[in-house]
């Protein structure tokens, strides 16, 4: 019987090469044996959607871990969450960076903001592109520069 890895890698699934998980590679930080870096064209195959798909998973574990204390409830550590990581405020957030942003990193806003499709019906499509723009952004930073990633959440005064 085939394992569940075999069976994506038979249907088609591409296939993660094997040194991403060399974690024997001497000269390698922990970071960079946990995290692999990716290599120029494979980061241009990303989309500004892929992007932000992460770039959203990033940003809620960044909001995550600014609440982690003082210790709460988990039903308070939700609702202080969900209120950073709507759209509405996203789009807030987009905003206030702005004037922290370099030429490059306005780009890769505009091509998330360009790739945005859909929407939830609850928002206007401007804010859910904005939203999209920001993840997009925080996507692309955590792939290529988390310094600058971080010295650009530091930036947002969370509520």
């Amino acid at each position: 019987m085939k394992s569940k890895e075999e069976r994506q890698l038979s249907a088609g699934s591409k296939a993660i090469s094997k040194d991403v998980f060399d974690f024997d590679e001497p000269r390698k930080t922990n970071a960079e044996k946990l995290l692999p870096k990716l290599s120029e064209s494979q980061l241009q195959q990303l989309s500004p959607t892929a992007l932000a798909y992460l770039g959203d998973a990033v940003y809620e574990l960044y909001i995550r871990r600014y609440y982690l204390l003082p210790p709460q409830k988990a039903e308070n550590y939700h609702r202080l969450v969900v209120a950073q990581v709507r759209a509405e405020k996203q789009a807030q957030m987009l905003h206030l960076l702005g004037p922290y942003l370099n030429s490059d990193e306005l780009e890769i806003v505009r091509r998330g903001r360009n790739a945005a499709t859909g929407r939830p019906k609850r928002l206007e499509p401007q804010i859910y592109r904005q939203a999209t723009s920001l993840e997009t952004l925080i996507g692309y930073l955590y792939l290529t520069d988390t310094e600058r990633l971080s010295e650009l959440l530091q930036k947002l005064f969370l509520e």
